[in-house]
């Protein structure tokens, strides 16, 4: 029941009128989507996406984002710069203006911007609003503009500062850590990635990244457009002809490019964009392509160049099977569905879309018929593909297969209800019947495969259908398949949980089953309804008491746990007291998350004296490297190591400017390692960073370590290092213990695996979500698609990652 508010009174008095920018601060995810990290990121496209209608509107050709060491952000172009001069109504400088209300700018009409993806007046401000401070420069009129802001607020007047001959702006801005409070940590690799996208979509800007907390930069221009757009994003596949088709036109002030390209797949990959927004529902601009690419083919299908075997009618879903397509449109008035922008409405756009495209494409085909022909083979195979897999649907509900299928294997639960239902899909008979066994019948439902599914990144949709596995898969989840028939409102199961074993063969198999979900079933991944079950991998027991750990991070945590009540530890030689208990588990805890960088790096040749050393010296940015004096010290000060060898120094082929050398270990070449700017971007070195200066007082020291309830006071065990410290503390923990490592399901008894992995109460699952479905696509296509070398390239970059490989 619901408590009543007690003031009852309710008049003018409670109506709050939230002036400025208040209203953003109190509904941040009304203008950016959230307050986590897409909403952080947002930031940066809102000022981004300024620059870039300047260079909508041919005033600029530059773009500068950089991310800072205190993770703020700048953003600088070379467009006009923001007006600076007092606005005639509102009694302000135009650029206080533009940073501190709503609804302020200068695109609501089509004198300055013809066209532009900020269209409410609301994006700067709105980042202005969000951060913990802003700063604003404008170089116009020969004079250097600067105005600062805190929380939204004007925190200086507008000042002259300097003189230059250059024209543009710069947007500095720290987002607030209360609105976001998850992180205001920005990710180099997301930031990269839209920048990427810009310059694919704005051929004539040239736009640069660096990331001053690691050195990291980037450039990107793509003179080639949205046409290297499809070749990019098809450089892990195999086209069917070479370049893709470009088609381009203009009516009533709406610019249409349209790239694409088939390959030899048989899924559907469009990304469209309006005024450089990118529209991931799609909305008109989309409609109108389909429907003009679904009509050319098939007209040109009737024409006496097909041959007779081929003049089948084919439908949408045939004509974009395998299809890579990049849309972008420029509309002088785009009506979007909210402040995030991922849908277009404008009706107009779609006949617009589908006429350029009509005439484009009709008289493409009839200039290529050999590209066509390519074409209408592939539509017509995807056609014939479709009939057998209708036919292979109606089979199976003739025969009323589907309740046959489920009786087999499918362990149902006896709730009717949805919402409360949830299905484990486990790997084996083994793992099947432990879980039958130890499951809550109420709403917990079995689901066993015996081996793996079919890896659908490689097979058609008749072909699919025709697996047993799958056909167990569809009729147990019972929301259909395929475009004609899905329909999320017949899923049986709210939760899907996908329970393997952990090891290669179990993490193959997850990966099958996540690639069939996203290919065939993608709704059930948007809308939260696959999890990734989450079983441990440790059992500690010790007579009668036993604990699980999911990983080796929770097991340590509990060991130092036990051990500081057991230990205790003081620095030789030192007169310092005993680390109090706390302080104790800390620095346990800090070491060895510095040993498993330590093992990483060492696999890389970079060794424990190496690391230290470029530690001790604050190496921590690649553009260090640029600094010849710097590297030859490095270099000096390495040979008085006399267990390193120093090769030359010579201009590093890997980035402009920067200097690198060679190191080896005596008598050991084979374990040389090149010293040079490709360091500070190592995951492992950037953690190393964060960890040294808490933990650089304790990596060359020895210990003592002593055992709280022994009675001789003067018997202590000296640890010579901190590894020996770590190692004899596990040790110490582990006596009268017996740990047990899990590599399968089965190996654990029914109760065992309802206990830890399928007790609502106190299991871990994981939501498998889709944070950027480009890049997932990608990993897909990498790790099960036809071409071997992407994947080959992948696992030799990531190889040296894996920590556990159980075969």
């Amino acid at each position: 029941m619901t408590d009543k508010p007690t003031n009852h009174t309710y008049d003018a008095g409670q109506i709050k009128v939230l002036d400025g920018l208040e209203a953003v601060r109190k509904r941040p995810a009304m203008y950016i989507g959230n307050t986590a990290t897409e909403g952080l990121h947002h930031l940066i496209w809102e000022v981004v996406d300024n620059s870039i209608d300047e260079a909508l509107a041919g005033y600029c050709t530059r773009i500068r984002v950089t991310i800072t060491e205190d993770n703020a952000v700048k953003v600088e172009d070379d467009g006009r710069g923001i007006p600076v001069d007092i606005h005639p109504t509102e009694n302000v400088p135009a650029l206080e203006l533009v940073m501190s209300t709503l609804h302020a700018g200068g695109k609501f009409d089509h004198s300055t911007y013809k066209v532009s993806g900020g269209l409410h007046g609301v994006g700067v401000s709105v980042v202005n609003a969000l951060s913990e401070y802003a700063i604003a420069e404008v170089r116009r009129d020969g004079n250097i503009y600067r105005q600062t802001y805190r929380y939204g607020l004007k925190d200086s007047e507008l000042e002259i500062v300097g003189k230059t001959e250059k024209t543009g702006t710069t947007i500095t801005f720290k987002a607030d850590p209360q609105i976001f409070t998850e992180s205001t940590i920005y990710d180099y690799e997301t930031v990269k990635n839209r920048l990427r996208e810009l310059s694919f979509l704005n051929r004539d800007v040239r736009l640069y990244l660096k990331d001053e907390r690691s050195g990291e930069e980037d450039k990107f221009h793509a003179s080639g457009g949205i046409v290297s757009y499809v070749e990019w994003l098809n450089r892990n596949r195999t086209p069917i002809f070479p370049e893709p088709i470009y088609l381009a036109g203009e009516k009533d002030l709406v610019e249409v490019e349209i790239s694409f390209q088939y390959f030899d797949g048989y899924s559907e990959r469009l990304f469209s964009f309006v005024n450089n927004i990118n529209t991931r529902e799609g909305g008109s601009h989309v409609a109108g392509f389909r429907a003009s690419l679904t009509k050319c083919i098939n007209r040109y299908a009737s024409d006496d160049i097909v041959p007779k075997s081929l003049k089948e009618k084919m439908g949408g879903d045939d004509v974009r099977e395998g299809l890579t397509c990049v849309i972008s449109v420029r509309v002088p008035n785009p009506q979007f569905e909210g402040q995030t922008k991922t849908k277009l409405g404008n009706s107009e756009v779609k006949w617009i879309v589908e006429s350029i495209c009509n005439e484009k494409l009709n008289l493409f085909l009839e200039q290529n018929p050999h590209v066509a022909k390519r074409i209408l083979t592939k539509v017509v195979d995807a056609a014939r593909a479709r009939e057998a897999a209708k036919r292979a649907r109606d089979l199976s509900r003739k025969k009323g297969s589907t309740s046959l299928l489920m009786a087999g294997k499918l362990a149902e639960c006896q709730e009717k209800d949805p919402k409360k239902r949830e299905i484990f899909i486990v790997e084996g008979d083994s793992a099947g019947g432990s879980a039958k066994q130890g499951r809550d019948r109420t709403i917990q439902a079995i689901l066993p495969l015996r081996g793996k599914i079919m890896n659908v990144e490689k097979a058609r949709f008749d072909k699919i259908l025709n697996s047993e596995e799958i056909k167990q898969l569809i009729a147990a989840l019972g929301c259909g398949i395929g475009k004609d028939e899905f329909d999320l409102e017949r899923l049986r199961y709210h939760k899907i949980i996908i329970m393997t074993d952990a090891d290669v063969d179990g993490a193959h198999i997850r990966t099958l089953l996540l690639t069939f979900f996203y290919r065939q079933m993608l709704p059930l991944l948007q809308g939260g309804f696959v999890y990734i079950g989450q079983p441990p991998l440790y059992r500690l027991s010790r007579g009668k008491s036993e604990k699980y750990f999911l990983d080796e991070e929770q097991l340590n945590d509990h060991l130092f746990s036990q051990a500081s009540k057991r230990l205790s530890v003081t620095i030789h030689k030192e007169p310092f007291e005993y680390f109090a208990e706390d302080d104790f588990i800390f620095y346990l805890k800090l070491l060895s998350i510095f040993e498993r960088v330590v093992v990483f790096l060492e696999r890389m040749n970079i060794t424990e004296t190496i690391l230290c050393f470029l530690l001790e010296k604050n190496i921590k940015k690649a553009d260090q490297f640029a600094e010849k004096e710097l590297v030859d010290s490095l270099a000096n000060e390495l040979t008085k190591d006399e267990n390193l060898v120093i090769g030359a120094v010579r201009s590093c082929r890997w980035r402009t400017d920067c200097y690198e050398f060679d190191l080896a270990v005596r008598n050991h070449v084979q374990t040389s390692v090149t010293i040079g700017p490709q360091i500070p971007l190592i995951n492992e070195y950037r953690t190393a960073l964060q960890l040294y200066d808490k933990i650089h007082h304790l990596l060359n020291k020895s210990f003592l370590i002593k055992l709280k309830s022994t009675e001789d006071d003067g018997k202590s065990i000296e640890a010579k290092s901190w590894k020996e410290l770590l190692n004899m503390v596990r040790e110490e923990s582990f006596k009268g213990s017996n740990l047990q490592r899990y590599k399968g399901l089965g190996e654990m008894n029914p109760d065992q695996l309802w206990d830890t992995t399928m007790n609502p109460t106190n299991r871990t699952l994981l939501q498998v979500q889709i944070q950027d479905a480009e890049e997932a696509d990608e990993m897909f296509t990498t790790l099960m698609g036809d071409k071997v070398e992407p994947r080959r390239e992948f696992i030799q970059t990531h190889a040296l990652e894996v920590t556990d490989l159980d075969i």
